[in-house]
């Protein structure tokens, strides 16, 4: 038999992705969604529970019911802006929902999660690139969330062995390879979908925010990771647990910087068509740049990007959307 992992937030864009390569790797994985921002669509690896991580009775029935041997969390809301404007649906949904998960994980002797947690819990960073021992000081409710997560993750190792890995990543971007699966928020909020969507005229012109930052040209540099490449490393901090007897923290991301312009400037080239652009102030909290230190990764997981070419993350990006109706 093969170990059952519970994904949760296994409809969304990275869970889906993962669940996918848990598959591969040949586990059984099970989704727990409430589907506010998934698509049943997109569980197509192991079993959909519809439920959420808040409600006590439907994680012990799916708990009782799966034996979990591990849990993969990525359940969340995941909106800078909207965790400005109601901090409140934040702490409710990511910390009291992860506190509910992790519950029901001991009341059922389960005791090793992979966490997704996030590059916003440095905050402001003192330094580029950005290694795991950076100070974590987040600056929205979103970032702090995760940072609470992390600290209850924390404590609950050290009171009741019940070890985790948390993957902070950087930008995830692009699509599946093989085309089962994409990027589709609603609203949408990344950069490379909405450039790619404009160019294909399926929504108005990309807004750049900012063109005076300390860069090489202007725009803001981030870190763009392969979203195959994160439900890898997933699959690969989930090996970790099951061997390993201790917690770890991991950046997730390439090392390399990419700025607005360049995104933009590559996604006219891979599709051909011009990216229709509008000048934008900057966004309150918007780094100049944030790049990762992935070594631990590296060393520690044996995790390798396969896709870290801007190019290649474009081409599966503009694959997918170009082929939905």
């Amino acid at each position: 038999m093969s170990d059952t992992i519970l994904v949760t937030g296994g409809a969304g864009y990275i869970g889906s992705q993962t669940c996918k390569a848990l598959a591969v790797a040949g586990f059984r994985p099970v989704t727990l969604d409430n589907l506010v921002y998934g698509h049943e669509w997109a569980v197509r690896w192991g079993e959909l529970v519809k439920g959420d991580i808040l409600d006590r009775a439907a994680l012990d029935a799916l708990f009782a019911a799966h034996a979990p041997k591990a849990v993969i969390h990525f359940a969340a809301y995941a909106y800078v802006g909207e965790s400005v404007a109601d901090p409140q649906k934040y702490y409710r949904n990511n910390v009291a929902g992860s506190l509910s998960l992790l519950e029901g994980m001991l009341r059922h002797g389960c005791r090793r999660i992979v966490f997704s947690s996030t590059c916003a819990t440095y905050g402001e960073p003192l330094k580029i690139p950005i290694p795991e021992a950076h100070p974590q000081h987040p600056v929205n409710p979103y970032g702090w969330s995760k940072l609470m997560i992390e600290q209850m993750l924390r404590d609950f190792d050290a009171a009741y062995g019940l070890r985790h890995v948390a993957l902070r990543y950087f930008n995830a971007a692009g699509a599946d390879p093989d085309g089962e699966l994409g990027e589709e928020h609603d609203p949408e909020t990344h950069l490379i979908p909405l450039a790619v969507l404009a160019a294909l005229g399926k929504r108005g012109p990309l807004s750049v925010f900012g063109r005076d930052y300390p860069t090489p040209d202007g725009t803001a540099i981030r870190d763009y990771i392969h979203v195959a490449d994160l439900a890898r490393a997933h699959v690969a901090a989930l090996r970790f647990l099951l061997d390993e007897d201790r917690s770890e923290a991991f950046n997730l991301g390439t090392g390399s910087g990419h700025s607005v312009r360049q995104v933009v400037d590559m996604v006219r080239e891979v599709g051909g068509r011009d990216v229709p652009t509008l000048d934008a102030p900057r966004r309150a909290g918007d780094p100049p740049a944030l790049v990762a230190v992935a070594d631990k990764a590296r060393a520690v997981l044996g995790w390798e990007p396969s896709l870290p070419q801007l190019r290649d993350i474009v081409q599966t990006a503009w694959d997918w959307h170009a082929g939905r109706r």
